[in-house]
């Protein structure tokens, strides 16, 4: 059985378990991306998911679905902050909330409320329960 949550992670640790997932959807989320015009050469910028992205370190907020041993392999790996159920009503932890920031989230908000606001950027990040 499969079930889906939410992650920050980067670009690298991403791929790394990419292959255990059942599916997985993702946006960049820290500054360090762009069209290249600071300069830096083609062969050092990856395209990813229609964005240009400068760094495997690229900071993302995935949405992962997979069976349970990789979510809890996951939960255990140092890369990876789970972020908390979205129908938990618990805020999100200030770390996850400061990455999240540049996109309109504010404080003290959760999870369900990030992923509404994380949807209109990309439209299947929002939480569905079906």
């Amino acid at each position: 059985m499969t079930g889906k949550a939410y992650y920050l992670t980067t670009l690298r640790d991403w791929r790394r378990h990419s292959t255990r997932f059942a599916s997985s959807h993702f946006i960049v989320l820290n500054s360090d991306t762009g069209k290249g015009t600071d300069g830096t050469s083609a062969a050092n910028r990856l395209e990813v998911e229609g964005h240009e992205v400068r760094s495997e370190d690229a900071q993302i907020l995935a949405l992962i679905e997979a069976d349970e041993g990789v979510h809890l392999s996951l939960e255990d790996d140092p890369a990876y902050e789970s972020l908390p159920h979205p129908l938990a009503q618990k805020p999100l932890s200030p770390a996850a909330q400061a990455a999240l920031a540049a996109h309109g989230v504010a404080q003290d908000t959760t999870t369900f409320e990030a992923t509404e606001r994380i949807a209109r950027l990309h439209p299947l990040m929002r939480h569905r329960v079906f």
